[in-house]
């Protein structure tokens, strides 16, 4: 999946049968799993908190906060977050502090006041953005009929899209094989963006009723601001609408990794014995980050202290170790929950599945003993 990052409306184009283009990506990345982004980009009246503020972040959430302030912009004929000095904008964006127009609809105010949220956790999400009512209130029939899982489309290779992205000058036996075992190339992503495409605004009936509806909606400027409401909050009490009470899906009961109670240091150094005690080599790579390293047997030479720098790092490089297939190294990350507790997450990197599967058993043993 991919994260936009500098979602605007100058980067909202209409093609020529009115279809919205997302351009220039030139900030745009790739999400990965287990991975946090932390790039700080983009502009800054549309940038999300977590962005001016340079906390890490996942993706999604930053692009739901953008298109929040372009309907804010599209409806108020003004944005949210304005002012000369960026040390006073980043401020207003960090508080979260911004005036809706009295002239907006109880809907359009509630949809804005629960997308423009400096809690990401508490930001709405796209998918919860088409379940509010104001989003679903005359919507067309060429929106509200959901698009074709090209996932599933891509389970199945299109012979007629095959033979058009081997015109490209693509191996059509190469190009077979990566969609096969879902490589990452030039050939593939060719490929999908023509069967993403073909998925488009369809003919007959649905693309009948997108003209119609074209034809028929007059763009009218809104009124004038004639007042303006108090600083916005997570919610609007004024506006009850049953449905848009309910838009975040249930909270799971479940949660992947380990959980475990008190402070974040106290959990750390748990962690960390625990790694030593099955001979796994460490190194820092962000905040309660770490990339881990498990060897068969130690190096002569090495330091007994489990910490592997850049040199030392080099050094396991040389030595053929690496090269190794029972060398097993993964990626360890601490996370905070709502219920403020932590959960301790291993993402495996390089190494045999099995292997890495018993040096997770043993390092969860050695650290529930401790």
């Amino acid at each position: 999946m991919v994260v936009h990052r500098d979602l605007k409306p100058e980067n909202l184009l209409l093609d020529s049968n009115f279809n919205v283009k997302i351009a220039d990506f030139g900030f745009s990345n790739i999400m990965r799993d287990g991975h946090f982004l932390k790039t700080s980009c983009g502009s800054p009246n549309y940038a999300a908190p977590e962005i001016v503020s340079g906390k890490l972040y996942a993706g999604p959430e930053v692009d739901a906060w953008s298109c929040g302030v372009i309907l804010y912009a599209l409806l108020c004929g003004t944005l949210p977050f304005e002012d000369e000095s960026f040390h006073n904008l980043y401020k207003k964006i960090k508080a979260g502090c911004y005036t809706l127009p009295r002239h907006l609809s109880a809907g359009a105010r509630d949809l804005i006041s629960r997308i423009i949220v400096v809690d990401p956790m508490k930001r709405l999400t796209i998918p919860e953005i088409r379940q509010h009512p104001w989003f679903q209130a005359h919507l067309p029939i060429y929106l509200a009929v959901p698009r074709p899982d090209t996932t599933q489309q891509a389970k199945k290779v299109d012979e007629e899209i095959l033979q058009e992205v081997v015109r490209m000058g693509f191996e059509k036996n190469q190009l077979v094989e990566s969609l096969r075992n879902r490589v990452q190339n030039e050939g593939t992503v060719a490929y999908y963006l023509l069967l993403d495409n073909r998925f488009g605004v369809p003919s007959g009936y649905l693309g009948a009723e997108f003209q119609e509806t074209m034809e028929t909606t007059s763009f009218n400027a809104p009124n004038p601001i004639e007042a303006a409401a108090p600083c916005v909050g997570h919610s609007l009490p004024g506006y009850t609408d049953n449905q848009a009470m309910d838009l975040r899906s249930p909270e799971r009961k479940w949660a992947l990794g380990l959980q475990l109670e008190g402070q974040p240091f106290q959990i750390m150094i748990e962690v960390l014995k625990a790694l030593q005690a099955i001979n796994v080599r460490w190194k820092n790579i962000g905040h309660y980050n770490m990339k881990c390293r498990w060897l068969p047997s130690f190096i002569p030479g090495l330091n007994n202290n489990h910490y592997f720098g850049d040199d030392e790092s080099a050094v396991i490089e040389n030595s053929g170790v690496t090269k190794s297939p029972n060398v097993v190294k993964f990626q360890l990350q601490l996370y905070k929950t709502e219920e403020e507790k932590y959960v301790v997450d291993v993402q495996r990197l390089e190494g045999p599945q099995f292997l890495f599967l018993d040096v997770c058993a043993a390092f969860l043993q050695h650290l529930r003993a401790l």
